[in-house]
């Protein structure tokens, strides 16, 4: 069934019909809740436009089981969802967005009574959405994470419930007007319990801003965050991915990934912006681009907890007092950095697991309980700034086998080039 206005739209989901083509745009008084099995199509207008819902104070477009919105502009409120589910049922079949521009957020959350869903996401473009103020957040390592333009949460805590997630082509933000919150937020229940398999997480560009204010330390985002949970096969991110604000992660995994690949920049812009921060379980990691971080305690890598088989970047550069390069506190197996490990930065405040602390803006820090089996810089490791370390091993920290091709350089004013205590 084809239709032009709003009262047409409500009618024909009233009245049961299954397939629904809208052919023109429309101003919606109030959310529109789709049925089960009902799909809402939108169809090009005369000069190859879809048509725009707009919505002036509500959420936009609720889905139950087995729904499809596509080839759609929407509209909602920046803080409200654009697309949300609505119903508690053991099986929500899949979930198909395609096609679609949107203002607002992307929101599918399963709770206790969901054990199985599945979502398809297909050229979505999140232009503008702002998902600070929802209270359904991760918890863990001391800090709380906000939500995201696209949000995929399993909170149902039973280990049979299981969402399963494929994207592909999504945009998130622009350049220097990003979403407000995190950009790409897929969760599972926690450590145990409901879990989230993505086959595979496309992305093109993501730009996102927390704005957090400086010096709250409980509370982060990121670009694009897997969470615990969370087991994907594939994450391949072919646009830049940039971060502006502070404890604003630009990529990070607290669940287990097999295979993560950037082939765009990865940039951090605010302070405690880390570019990549893993506590969770990769097999190999690679970043095709440069890594940059510009910020007080915005460090490059940092290996927390958990592991990773393999990782290898083009180089990793940051700007800012604190700014460590590289930073492994945890087992890794091989580390290949092809280009440089460089610094420009002196002693700073950094974000630690929910708690500031003063860190010197090393190029390679090896910390206690950091060991790696392999460890190649084929450039070199330099720091700039005063009373700093371009190379640090701590007691109980061991790099495994250490090949830098380069230079160790040590700029600044009392700095040294390495230390092994």
């Amino acid at each position: 069934m084809t239709v032009n206005t709003f009262n047409d739209l409500v009618s024909a989901i009233q009245n049961g019909e299954k397939e629904i083509t809208i052919t023109r745009s429309i101003l919606c008084n109030f959310s529109i809740l789709l049925p089960e099995g009902v799909n809402l199509n939108g169809k090009p207008q005369e000069d190859g436009e879809l048509p725009l819902l707009s919505f002036q104070h509500s959420d936009g477009i609720g889905v139950s089981v087995n729904n499809t919105v596509k080839n759609l502009n929407i509209d909602t409120p920046v803080n409200h969802k654009a697309i949300f589910n609505t119903t508690v049922k053991h099986d929500l079949g899949t979930f198909t967005f395609e096609n679609l521009l949107v203002k607002g957020q992307v929101s599918v959350i399963t709770r206790v009574g969901v054990e199985k869903a599945n979502i398809v996401i297909d050229n979505v473009d999140i232009h503008s959405a702002d998902a600070r103020h929802y209270l359904e957040q991760p918890q863990k390592y001391g800090v709380n994470v906000l939500q995201g333009a696209l949000t995929i949460y399993n909170i149902n805590p039973d280990p049979k419930s299981l969402v399963s997630v494929a994207v592909s082509n999504l945009s998130i933000g622009r350049k220097n007007a990003p979403v407000s919150g995190c950009g790409v937020f897929i969760s599972g229940f926690g450590d145990i319990g409901g879990r989230t398999e993505i086959s595979k997480l496309h992305t093109k560009a993501v730009y996102s801003n927390g704005k957090i204010p400086l010096g709250v330390a409980d509370y982060i985002t990121a670009g694009v965050f897997v969470f615990y949970g969370v087991h994907a096969t594939e994450v391949v991110t072919d646009g830049e991915i940039i971060t502006y604000g502070v404890n604003d992660m630009v990529l990070d995994v607290w669940g287990s990934v097999d295979n993560w690949t950037s082939n765009a920049p990865i940039i951090s812009y605010g302070p405690s912006g880390v570019g990549f921060v893993n506590f969770g379980i990769v097999k190999n990691f690679t970043v095709n681009a440069p890594l940059q971080t510009y910020g007080l305690g915005a460090r490059g890598y940092n290996q927390y907890d958990g592991t990773v088989e393999n990782i290898s970047f083009q180089s990793i550069e940051t700007f800012g007092d604190g700014s460590v390069g590289i930073q492994i506190s945890k087992p890794i197996g091989t580390l290949t950095v092809h280009g440089n490990v460089t610094t420009h930065g002196s002693a700073g405040a950094s974000l630690v697991k929910g708690v500031y602390v003063d860190l010197p803006a090393y190029g390679l820090s090896i910390k206690d309980g950091g060991v790696a089996k392999c460890i190649t810089i084929n450039g070199n490791v330099e720091t700039n700034g005063d009373n700093v370390i371009s190379y640090i091993v701590e007691k109980g920290g061991n790099p495994g086998t250490l090949n830098i091709e380069g230079q160790i350089i040590a700029n600044g004013q009392n700095s040294q080039k390495e230390k092994i205590e």
